[in-house]
C-alpha cells in the first residue's frame, strides 16, 4: 500500500522537474536570440562550462541582466540564488520558482539556502555567485566579498571565473529599460581546488581579482570590435 502511494507522488515530482527543465531551456534559448539580435551578443570561453560535475561560477555584476547573460552563455543548466522576498511577487517569484532558484533568507543568516546551494553543488550542479555582493556603480570591478569561500571549500569544487562587460551601459543601476549596447562574456579557464585549497582566503581574493580583470579587458576587447 504504501509503495503504490509513492510512484504517484515521485511520477508528479518527474513531471515537474521535467516540466521546469523545459521551461529553463525555453528561457536560455530566447534570451540568447533576443540578445544578440538587440546588444551584438559575444560569448568567450564558453566550453570551460560544459565540464562535469559541480562549480562555482563567480561572475562580475553589472547590472541586472547578469544571471540572464551568463545563464545563457552556458549549455548546462545553472542554479541561481534568489532573495526570499523576490519571490513575494506572484509572477516574478513563480518565474524563478520554475527556474528552480535558491531562495535566500538574509534575515534569518540564510543558512538553509547555503545548505541547499552546497547539496546541489555535491550532486554535480553549477551554481552561479556574484562575489562582489552587488552591482557596480561605475562599470568596474568592485571590491570581492569572501562569502564564497567556506562554501567553495567544503564543496571542493572548481571556480569559474565570468567577466561581463557592456551590461552597465544597458541597465547601469537605477534605470528601469535596457538600452541597445554591445554586450560581451568571458568565461575563463576554471582554477581546480587542488590549486586554491593551497590558498589562504587572501590569497585566493587576490588571484580571483587578477583573473577576474584580466578578463574583464578582454570582455571590453569584444564589445569594442
Amino acid at each position: 500500500m504504501t509503495e503504490s502511494k509513492k510512484k504517484p507522488f515521485n511520477a508528479i515530482d518527474r513531471a515537474k522537474q521535467f516540466g521546469r527543465q523545459l521551461f529553463y531551456r525555453f528561457v536560455r534559448n530566447s534570451s540568447r536570440l533576443g540578445a544578440v539580435v538587440l546588444f551584438g551578443f559575444r560569448a568567450e570561453g564558453r566550453h570551460y562550462l560544459d565540464a562535469p560535475g559541480g562549480g562555482i561560477l563567480l561572475s562580475t555584476h553589472q547590472s541586472m541582466l547578469d544571471p540572464v547573460l551568463v545563464g545563457m552563455s552556458a549549455n548546462r543548466r545553472l542554479n541561481y540564488l534568489a532573495r526570499k522576498t523576490l519571490f513575494n511577487n506572484r509572477l516574478f517569484g513563480f518565474i524563478i520558482g520554475l527556474l528552480d532558484a535558491i531562495e535566500i533568507d538574509r534575515d534569518r543568516s540564510g543558512l538553509a539556502g547555503l545548505r541547499e546551494m552546497l547539496k546541489r553543488l555535491q550532486r554535480g550542479e553549477m551554481v552561479l555567485l556574484f562575489p562582489e555582493g552587488t552591482r557596480t556603480t561605475d562599470g568596474f570591478l568592485g571590491e570581492l566579498k569572501p562569502g564564497f569561500i567556506p562554501v567553495a571549500r567544503r564543496s571542493q569544487v572548481p571556480l569559474y571565473p565570468i567577466a561581463i562587460v557592456g551590461a552597465y551601459d544597458c541597465l547601469p543601476r537605477g534605470t528601469k529599460l535596457p538600452t541597445r549596447k554591445p554586450i560581451a562574456v568571458v568565461v575563463g579557464e576554471p582554477i581546480p581546488f587542488e590549486t586554491y585549497q593551497k590558498w589562504n582566503d587572501a590569497e585566493l581574493l587576490v588571484e580571483l581579482r587578477k583573473t577576474l580583470l584580466t578578463l574583464h579587458h578582454r570582455a571590453k576587447e569584444l564589445v569594442a570590435n
